[in-house]
């Protein structure tokens, strides 16, 4: 199945600092500098959150989580019982 994504060709100001540093991260990734921005831009104009990390992201900001114990790494076993689980 073969889509073809419209495009139009704009033009935009960016500080030169801002071009260079896009222009090195697309070039780490192995892509165009229009096909990193591109998709940056997609990202941030469509990958929205699901209701539960929406709420997970209010509880965060909340300060709810300061006060809770925190997790024993030390172990698997240590992990689950630090848990409650």
């Amino acid at each position: 199945m073969n889509i073809a994504v419209q495009r139009k060709a704009t033009m935009f100001r960016l500080s030169v600092d801002l071009l260079d540093r896009l222009k090195e991260m697309a070039q780490r990734d192995h892509r165009s500098l229009n096909n990193f921005v591109e998709c940056a831009l997609l990202r941030i104009a469509y990958d929205q959150p699901n209701d539960d990390t929406i709420a997970a992201i209010e509880e965060a900001r909340s300060g709810k989580l300061r006060h809770t114990p925190a997790i024993d790494l030390s172990s698997p076993e240590a992990m689950l019982k630090s848990m409650g689980v």
